[in-house]
């Protein structure tokens, strides 16, 4: 790694502007489906920069993607610094605004400020540090904040289907860590049939909801260890994480008086790489058998209703190789990889482009009172501009 440019570009890592970002950032909104005038709003910021080209791609009419390119001098890789623009909706419990972005001694305050507004801002920073260094990149360096990641991923697929990168850096919350994997994603609806009749006529109706609760009864005894290889185990565990999540059975509050003929229920299962859809559903099928096995009135119905497939980058990877050197060369230790048990848009754009995951904050997040240690937004921006410039500065070396 060329120490002249690596010192060039730490130099220019402007962290009060990175702290400012970020409080800006966490004092707009961006819950999931209201995520779209967020994204104006920092493309508008990205554009005062007046540094390479920034633009606003529209992805369903009210949320979209914010893209921001630096063209390099030569021809090189395609590099992506991405991550997720909406949140979570606010928890209960909070003694502050969770929308204040106060910055109280070394911590900066607010909600989503983890996940991912200060993992949007490292990068901004980042790329920002790459131009005020003036160092002469070999390729092109694009940032992209996506929408909907809470949803359906459309934006990350919508940002792989228009667009081609060769590497990328995805902002998730790591802890300060380098994930090279995480866990899929699999949504099971399963529902109860039964025969719906007035209330008054109880006797001669079959309860979906009733017979609903076996099934969820069995479903959550299952406890599976899958045959995964012992590399994935350490990086995302070996158990296989499933849940009910959601229920639906009835009518809506004030309406007519019915027995409910159908009740369904949402089965959230977080497989590990390796793990197949065929697999876990077998373990659903098996719990429905228990249970019609006590009682035959309970009829099934079992679709796979989303599918979102876990990661795992290899740890070989230029990408890899890259931000290890640069993360070596902040923390000052060796690094270590891990995995995340939840999901990141690396499950749609993973096939596409080589990814590593990696940003401040981390596990618990969207808790009351939320804040992250500037330290971390500082040696996160750090490390994110050394990684580009590995993959884009011909001049630094390879690690």
């Amino acid at each position: 790694m060329n120490s002249e440019i690596v010192n060039r570009i730490l130099k220019c890592v402007d962290v009060e502007y990175a702290v400012e970002l970020v409080q800006k950032m966490v004092r707009t909104p961006s819950v999931v489906g209201e995520e779209g005038s967020f994204g104006l709003e920092l493309t508008k910021w990205l554009k005062a920069l007046d540094i390479g080209e920034v633009w606003y791609e529209d992805i369903d009419g009210t949320r979209g993607n914010v893209l921001w390119q630096i063209n390099g001098s030569r021809p090189g890789p395609r590099f992506l610094l991405t991550g997720h623009l909406d949140t979570k909706p606010v928890c209960e419990g909070w003694h502050r605004d969770p929308y204040g972005g106060e910055r109280e001694g070394s911590r900066i305050f607010g909600h989503a400020i983890m996940d991912m507004k200060a993992g949007l801002a490292c990068q901004i920073a980042a790329m920002k540090a790459l131009v005020d260094a003036n160092v002469e990149l070999a390729g092109t360096l694009t940032f992209a904040g996506v929408a909907n990641h809470m949803g359906d991923q459309s934006g990350a697929i919508h940002l792989v289907e228009n667009h081609q990168f060769d590497h990328a850096v995805l902002g998730e919350p790591t802890d300060m860590e380098v994930y090279v994997a995480h866990r899929g994603r699999y949504y099971f609806d399963i529902s109860t049939i039964g025969l719906s009749a007035h209330t008054c006529h109880r006797g001669q109706a079959i309860n979906a909801i009733e017979k609903m609760l076996p099934v969820i009864q069995e479903i959550s005894t299952i406890e599976c260890v899958p045959g995964i290889a012992p590399e994935i185990s350490e990086l995302v565990g070996e158990d296989l994480i499933l849940a009910v999540g959601r229920i639906y059975g009835g009518l809506f509050p004030g309406g007519p008086s019915m027995i409910p003929d159908r009740c369904t229920i949402r089965v959230d299962t977080r497989p590990q790489p390796g793990v197949t859809v065929g697999e876990v559903q077998g373990l659903l099928e098996a719990a429905i058998a228990r249970a019609q096995a006590t009682d035959p009135e309970i009829k099934t119905e079992l679709i796979l209703a989303d599918r979102k497939d876990a990661f795992m980058v290899a740890r070989d990877a230029p990408v890899v190789r890259h931000t290890s050197a640069a993360w070596e060369r902040i923390m000052h230790r060796p690094v270590v990889y891990s995995g995340g048990s939840w999901l990141a848009d690396t499950a749609s754009m993973g096939p596409f482009v080589e990814t590593v995951i990696f940003g401040p904050g981390g596990d618990p997040v969207y808790q009351p009172n939320e804040s992250l240690e500037i330290t971390d937004i500082e040696r996160a921006s750090q490390i994110n501009a050394l990684t580009a410039a590995m993959a884009l500065v011909p001049e630094m070396g390879d690690g």
